[in-house]
């Protein structure tokens, strides 16, 4: 049964920006389809036009059907609970107090009776594991849980559609698996339809059955997952968003000149750590030439395109300069409420002027609250916190904040205080781009310890690449950079040491090599191809 079609689709914005070109896809009951492409490449417009009450203003073309009736034949009701969205901000999507009356919001408001409410909320926090929070303020919760609690309330209106926009982004590693588990799930089990759009496509491309890739809002590839990925990874627009296993496998066939088979390999192309894991024994153990080019390549070039979890090469020179602590806490403690749990648990670390130090960890385990902190936005009830050798404490008044210290947070639409960002309101600029126009306005300050909460949040592969960049010269400086990311690609490729927290402590601290050689799970994809490979 056909969910969604969508017929020469064109939109234009008012002031003139072509965002969608003759788009034509379609999309099956139970099927998930993976958007991926450029920061602004129109993934968001296109997610926007497909929820009527989302649609951004502007010139559209073309037709749009669920379930085989026009999008504008819906009824306010059919419109409101067929199509569920999720959105990238979690707190755009958050109304209410309180998580139990956050997943009652949309029911209430269609008027559907008590305890029809009761049982289809309850049910649904069973179903996500939300009992543990199910009281909780809304304001208290982390960003990952914010993004799984916008999740369940779509789902509670059993929609027929699911669309979500970057609803990974601020999810830790194993949150983000089990994330993409459930919306498999949600497809197999219930033939619910959904339409995901990320930059972080190592977990959503393998369990997606379609994908639809954007450039410059035409198409570039659409179809079935694993034959458009076969033709995206040789594409140098998309080719590093491409999963490890498939990025790697493509380099060994162009460095096996002997193969004669590439076409039906191509058809078999890896996407999943597993499949990558199987494609090498199978490769490796073929011959002492085949085990000979891969290590070449994990030795050349290729970890490079890989980002393998290598230390920048300035990393040396930088640490002659690293003899002055930038940041220190010592035991700190901090709680929102009087009587709740610690969210800081005797935390203690210190970074180095010039050091690129990643924070690490599930959600919930204490990462914004640290930065918040060390910005002095939220003071703990014991311990110390020193910046550049000085209480925190002691600085009076903007003294913190004045070439000194600079913070960009999750929520980075809160750093914005004009409507003019190069000629457009910045909220009409895509998630990579405000994450970037951010960063410029923080930079301004000129701070000598930069706090960065989530960073590559909507970043394509290239702005990612571009913004590490940036952070090196920075701490090439002397700038003290401290990141809190769930991008584990990102933080293996720039950091200088890791830190691992839990329930508000570190519980591992060490160079960065040495900490993503060493986890499990926290560890870029091509360790893990790699440890499937020793065992």
């Amino acid at each position: 049964m056909e969910i969604l079609r969508v017929e020469a689709l064109n939109f234009e914005y008012h002031d003139g920006k072509q965002a969608l070109r003759d788009i034509n896809i379609s999309l099956e009951a139970g099927e998930m389809l993976c958007v991926c492409g450029p920061t602004g490449s129109g993934k968001s417009t296109l997610l926007r036009l497909l929820k009527r009450e989302l649609s951004p203003r502007g010139r559209k073309s073309g037709n749009i059907y669920i379930l085989g009736r026009k999008q504008e034949e819906l009824s306010e009701l059919e419109a409101a609970t067929g199509v569920g969205f999720v959105f990238q901000r979690p707190d755009m999507q958050i109304v209410t107090d309180k998580v139990w009356h956050e997943l009652a919001f949309g029911l209430e408001n269609i008027g559907v009776a008590r305890n029809e409410i009761r049982r289809r909320v309850c049910e649904i926090a069973c179903y996500f594991g939300m009992e543990s929070w199910f009281d909780r303020s809304t304001d208290t919760l982390s960003g990952g849980q914010k993004q799984l609690l916008n999740l369940a309330s779509v789902m509670v209106m059993q929609p027929d559609l699911l669309i979500l926009d970057e609803p990974v982004s601020q999810l830790d590693p194993i949150t983000a698996a089990d994330f993409m588990a459930t919306l498999k799930k949600l497809c197999r089990e219930f033939g619910i339809s959904v339409i995901a759009a990320e930059q972080r496509l190592e977990e959503l491309i393998p369990a997606s059955d379609r994908l639809l890739a954007l450039e410059d809002g035409r198409i570039t590839a659409f179809g079935e997952t694993r034959k458009c990925v076969a033709e995206l990874v040789n594409n140098k627009r998309f080719a590093a968003q491409m999963p490890a296993s498939a990025k790697l496998f493509s380099a060994l066939m162009k460095k096996d000149r002997k193969t004669e088979k590439e076409e039906l390999w191509r058809s078999d192309i890896p996407l999943s750590v597993g499949e990558g894991r199987r494609f090498l024994r199978e490769y490796i153990g073929k011959s002492d030439e085949n085990a000979k080019t891969f290590e070449k390549l994990l030795r050349g070039d290729f970890a490079e395109v890989l980002r393998q979890d290598d230390i920048a090469d300035d990393v040396p020179s930088r640490r002659e300069s690293m003899d002055e602590d930038a940041l220190e806490f010592r035991e700190v403690f901090l709680k929102y409420e009087r009587t709740g749990r610690d969210i800081l648990n005797s935390l203690t670390f210190k970074v180095k002027k010039g050091e690129i130090f990643c924070m690490l960890g599930g959600n919930g385990a204490g990462k914004s609250t640290a930065v918040s902190a060390a910005a002095g936005l939220v003071k703990p009830y014991s311990g110390k916190i020193k910046v550049f050798g000085k209480n925190i404490r002691d600085y009076r008044g903007q003294e913190l904040y004045r070439d000194c210290v600079a913070l960009l947070p999750q929520d980075v639409q809160t750093v914005f205080l004009t409507d003019d960002i190069n000629g457009r309101h910045p909220y009409d600029l895509s998630g990579g781009e405000q994450q970037f126009a951010a960063l410029e306005l923080v930079l301004r300050t000129n701070p000598k310890l930069l706090l960065l909460d989530e960073p590559t949040k909507g970043l394509d592969a290239s702005l990612a690449e571009a913004l590490k960049k940036r952070l090196r010269e920075l701490a090439t400086t002397g700038v003290a950079i401290v990141i809190v990311s769930h991008d584990v690609e990102f933080s293996a490729s720039v950091a200088d040491r890791c830190a691992f927290l839990f329930n508000g402590e570190i519980v591992s601290m060490c160079d960065s090599g040495e900490f993503f050689s060493g986890n499990f799970f926290y560890t870029t994809a091509l360790n893990r191809i790699n440890r499937g490979l020793r065992e």
